[in-house]
């Protein structure tokens, strides 16, 4: 089952248009398929969530793990409160490897304070990952895994890698098993739907 999100140019161009900025201040647009992009994974996150920044190595090690396959992992600071300033110490302190610094390899880092990708993707928390296909559609949304059962409640160990299941089955042009899963993290603030 493919989730029923296409997305055409036009939203993509909103995005990019819309208050999706780099860490330099430029617009970007992370929906915007090149030819050698063959997935898209929005991983929604915020500077203050303990969840989400307790995931900051999963993260690291899926970008490495699937860069070379032509997967381009984008951080998305949804929350208005995460200026400019606070991303770049945010991925700094976290040591992501940012996309466009060192090179066209690692991972990039955009704010949406405007939330147009929050609202295209339905994301409600942080952590929350979208997975996109060469084509532009949505074919997983969700948790990356399950770790926390529910806030509060932490595994420790993952019995299920929902989101690297998701990015390997989008790959391989298969449905994936469980396109939405339920993301325990730190709700987005004010979203404006």
């Amino acid at each position: 089952m493919v989730l029923a999100v296409s997305l055409g140019l036009s939203l993509g161009v909103a995005a990019a248009q819309a208050g999706a900025l780099d860490l330099d201040g430029h617009h970007v647009d992370p929906l915007r398929i090149q030819p050698d992009v063959r997935a898209v994974v929005l991983v929604f996150t915020s500077t203050d969530c303990p969840i989400s920044n307790r995931y900051a190595p999963e993260i690291r090690r899926l970008s490495e793990r699937f860069e070379q396959a032509g997967v381009r992992v984008w951080l998305i600071f949804p929350n208005p409160a995460d200026g400019l300033d606070a991303v770049r110490d945010h991925v700094e302190a976290y040591n992501y490897p940012v996309r466009g610094r060192a090179g066209s390899r690692g991972i990039g880092v955009i704010t949406d304070a405007d939330q147009t990708l929050v609202r295209l993707t339905n994301v409600t928390v942080t952590p929350e990952a979208v997975v996109f296909n060469r084509r532009g559609t949505m074919t997983y949304r969700g948790r990356i895994d399950d770790r926390y059962a529910d806030l509060g409640v932490d595994r420790g160990t993952p019995t299920t890698r929902d989101l690297e299941e998701a990015i390997a089955a989008t790959l391989a042009g298969k449905p994936v098993r469980n396109p939405m899963t339920p993301a325990v993290g730190c709700f987005i603030a004010d979203i404006r739907r």
